[in-house]
């Protein structure tokens, strides 16, 4: 099966690309962490601008309705750009938790930032501070929730938040919009991993040691051709786990747990790569590096973590 996407969609992903490369993310991200969401908060609204907060919305509230794989599509470059808030939640979680409700049509316009707790696997809400709506799901059911206690996050702008929920339940498809916030956070990891060696590669050029730069030396070839490797086989699992929701297959589960696992390996894999390659400077906060080195650690354990998809993915064969 041939996993490429079409004109369309690289010209979507390329319009991303173009807005955020102009966006200054990492003051934004730094923002973020420091508590002022402001600057976060005009990347969101530029991504309102090109649809991506309306794709999993259902068109009668103005959405796209859009397919998996765009939805995909547009994580993966929000994971390379490290768009700070709540992505996952609010851009693919949050409008299958909603389904009919009314708030889904602020969802599209980017009116409105939504965050999610599914315990067990998200016990905690991300950026309950800072999101308009927080909902918490769980045994096919959904309520709106209210912020408790802060817990710091090893991404200083990933803020994590203890919820208690309140209201009536509502019926909901909480099954699946945990495939959906899995699948999304695996392709937030991807755009990590790729930006991470990108970033290497370019270095490794600039770079010199004992008279030679570093680039030029096979470790560091093999090394980020390793990533490189890792990164391009973890991609066709995500655009397959993608086709997989769309048709609610029955192996939707087992595909998506794949994809989290190939995702946060590769990423993994990326960050250090790209630690050793920089050295200790990449480490240091005044190093922009150091924003995605966070970021991917913290999105490894978002949505499940590797153990606990590596075991989804065994129990599904045996």
């Amino acid at each position: 099966m041939k996993f490429d996407l079409d004109e369309q969609q690289r010209d979507f992903a390329a319009s991303i690309d173009a807005a955020l490369a102009a966006a200054d993310l990492p003051a934004a991200v730094r923002a973020w962490a420091a508590g002022d969401t402001a600057p976060g908060r005009k990347v969101w609204a530029q991504l309102a601008d090109l649809g991506v907060t309306a794709l999993a919305v259902p068109e009668k509230f103005d959405g796209i309705g859009a397919h998996p794989v765009d939805l995909v599509v547009a994580a993966e470059r929000l994971g390379r750009w490290c768009v700070p808030g709540p992505v996952t939640e609010s851009i693919a979680v949050a409008p299958i938790l909603l389904a009919d409700d009314d708030r889904s049509a602020a969802l599209a316009a980017g009116e409105l930032m939504a965050t999610v707790a599914m315990p067990p696997q998200v016990p905690r809400a991300v950026d309950a501070g800072s999101a308009g709506l927080i909902l918490v799901a769980a045994d096919g059911a959904v309520r709106d929730g209210a912020a408790g206690e802060q817990h710091e996050s090893v991404d200083p702008s990933r803020k994590l938040f203890e919820v208690s929920a309140s209201g009536e339940p509502r019926s909901a498809d909480v099954a699946r919009a945990y495939e959906f916030g899995a699948l999304a956070t695996a392709a937030q990891l991807i755009g990590a991993g790729q930006a991470l060696l990108d970033a290497s590669v370019e270095y490794a050029k600039q770079r010199s040691q004992f008279g030679k730069v570093i680039g030029t030396y096979q470790a560091i070839k093999h090394k980020l051709a390793d990533v490189h490797i890792a990164i391009e086989l973890a991609r066709p699992l995500i655009y397959g786990a993608a086709l997989s929701l769309a048709d609610s297959a029955p192996e939707t589960a087992r595909d998506v747990s794949a994809a989290k696992v190939a995702a946060s390996d590769a990423a993994l894999l990326a960050a250090r790569s790209a630690l050793q390659t920089h050295g200790a400077i990449g480490f240091t906060q005044e190093h922009d590096l150091s924003l995605w080195l966070l970021r991917v650690q913290a999105l490894r354990s978002a949505w499940g973590d590797p153990t606990w998809h590596r075991r989804r993915v065994l129990e599904a064969l045996s």
